[in-house]
């Protein structure tokens, strides 16, 4: 599973509030931010987004959690 708790914590050193992000400026839309609050998937762009935003790589706003595999 990806998580994305490096993103969040990369948006608190910054002035990029969800508010700014969503409403003030419409950036980037309130389901796709609430989908990132929720480790839910989304689209390749809204990485690039972030990167972009935060001139950083993909490692450094998400990580890769392994899943526990239940039997069948």
């Amino acid at each position: 599973m990806i998580i994305y708790e490096k993103l969040f914590n990369r948006l608190k050193e910054t002035e990029f509030t969800s508010y700014y992000l969503t409403k003030k400026y419409k950036v980037i839309g309130a389901a796709t931010y609430e989908k990132l609050r929720k480790n839910e998937p989304v689209n390749i762009s809204t990485i690039n987004f972030f990167c972009k935003l935060l001139n950083c790589q993909p490692g450094d706003i998400l990580e890769y959690i392994p899943e526990e595999k239940t039997p069948n």
